[in-house]
């Protein structure tokens, strides 16, 4: 089981907020790797969770500028698997046709796979940028297609950047936001805050695992090491076929 696995199957809400508390640490830490798009991480990874959403909510209508757009692309790229031709692709869509695509995808809410359709019809967008246009605007309604996140879930590896495979992503990210809210009332959990946590969580576990050692250890953490001793405690005791054999 993988680390994020671990943390995905885990029931205990105390875990996930103290991994939800080390998210922006993470940043800071991926941000300060090394590669010339690292740096950018922090300063990109602030305004997409903090700044943008704010922008949109103060809007009549929520939607998306082209400016908006091409930095939402640069964020994405930067967080993950950079594709220059997509930044390129994003950039080559005028302004009126991001603005009438966000904001009748926003308005398609909450038939997330609708908007997710409309707005794939932008250039160089597809399932995933989709979804970071709609977890920026809609976190309640939306989760972003992390690959990291994605990746947690055995049934849904390997990655598919399709909009079936957001769907199969998205219901798992609305069940473990709705069983965490029905344990721990205090915080608002939502399919993106989720999403969140899975991605700081596998992250973390890559560059610095030194990150999670003050998060309670989690129940799956604590089932695969009592069976993996179990495990090697039976393999100890057992006779090895050659041994039998002689």
């Amino acid at each position: 089981m993988s680390g994020a696995e671990q943390l995905y199957t885990c029931e205990d809400p105390a875990v996930w907020t103290g991994i939800y508390g080390k998210y922006w640490t993470v940043v800071e830490a991926k941000s300060a790797g090394k590669g010339k798009r690292s740096g950018k991480l922090l300063a990109l990874d602030k305004w997409y969770q903090e700044e943008l959403p704010a922008i949109i909510s103060d809007r009549t209508e929520p939607f998306l500028t082209h400016p908006e757009l091409v930095k939402l692309m640069e964020w994405k790229l930067t967080r993950g698997k950079f594709r220059p031709r997509l930044q390129q692709l994003a950039a080559s869509n005028s302004e009126e046709v991001v603005l009438s695509c966000t904001k009748k995808a926003f308005n398609l809410l909450p038939n997330v796979q609708s908007a997710i359709t409309e707005l794939s019809t932008l250039k160089g967008l597809g399932p995933a940028t989709a979804s970071a246009v709609l977890a920026a605007g809609a976190p309640s309604e939306a989760a972003f297609m992390a690959d990291e996140a994605v990746e947690s879930i055995r049934d849904l590896r390997p990655v598919q950047y399709t909009a079936k495979h957001y769907s199969l992503f998205l219901q798992k990210m609305l069940d473990k936001a709705q069983q965490l809210s029905k344990v721990d009332s205090k915080q608002d959990w939502t399919p993106h805050k989720v999403e969140l946590c899975l991605w700081a969580w596998a992250v973390a576990k890559q560059i610095q695992p030194s990150l999670l050692e003050e998060i309670p250890q989690n129940d799956a953490t604590h089932s695969e090491t009592k069976g993996m001793q179990e495990e090697r405690k039976v393999t100890k005791e057992r006779p090895s076929k050659r041994r039998k054999m002689e």
